[in-house]
């Protein structure tokens, strides 16, 4: 069985006190430290680039997981791997717009940088249009809101879209892929997206909103 890991996302900190916002999710528990990254062209607000990532790689040995709401992910792969990132996950429905051979060859160009890569869908995105790249992908990112903005609610429907995948992994005997679940997590939903076959849960203000971001981190993951 995977590691159920817990990764806050940095979007939910506050922005001008980042590095003790990191290191207080670390003391906490968290497994991953999660960065949102938009262009204000793939979705409306834009967040920050390479340099934060940079910036935050100097105050936490936590992996780094970027995950780039940006058209045209691959003229940025470069920054983000050099950065720091420890794994990069990008958008199907931005590198379909492109052509169909455009995600597999971002993901290929991540891993040409010693960077783990991933693969993410929408809520309204089949899974099967990701399934003939999982074969390449260490995490694929399911979104349980539409990417953009912090604090939406989650969309149950994502939950089957995480179910087919495994399911999916499971009969084509592709191991230890990890299944990453992005919006509205919460401590009272955090089981129900374990079940479906999520290992990795994104928390924005689950944690950053939470007195007790210990208490919080140890719910979502469940003990496991």
């Amino acid at each position: 069985m995977l590691k159920v890991k817990v990764a806050p996302s940095i979007l939910s900190a506050d922005f001008a006190a980042m590095g003790e916002a990191i290191k207080e999710i670390e003391r906490a528990g968290a497994d991953l430290v999660h960065c949102d990254v938009m262009d204000g062209s793939f979705v409306q607000p834009i967040t920050f680039g390479g340099q934060m990532v940079k910036n935050i790689r100097k105050h936490t040995s936590l992996p780094l997981d970027v995950h780039l709401m940006i058209e045209h992910p691959q003229t940025q792969i470069k920054f983000f791997a050099e950065a720091g990132a420890d794994i990069i996950t990008v958008h199907y429905e931005a590198c379909a717009k492109i052509s169909d051979s455009y995600l597999r060859e971002t993901l290929q160009l991540i891993k040409s940088y010693g960077v783990k890569c991933g693969a993410v869908i929408n809520p309204d995105t089949p899974a099967e249009r990701i399934y003939n790249v999982l074969d390449i992908c260490d995490m694929v990112l399911v979104m349980s809101v539409f990417p953009g903005y912090g604090g939406q609610k989650f969309i149950p429907s994502a939950l089957g879209e995480v179910k087919k995948i495994r399911q999916y992994a499971a009969d084509n005997a592709i191991d230890g892929l990890d299944i990453e679940i992005d919006g509205g997590v919460t401590c009272s939903n955090a089981e129900e997206v374990r079940a479906a076959g999520a290992n990795v849960l994104v928390a924005g203000s689950a944690v950053f909103g939470a007195q007790d971001k210990a208490a919080a981190i140890a719910a979502i993951r469940g003990g496991k």
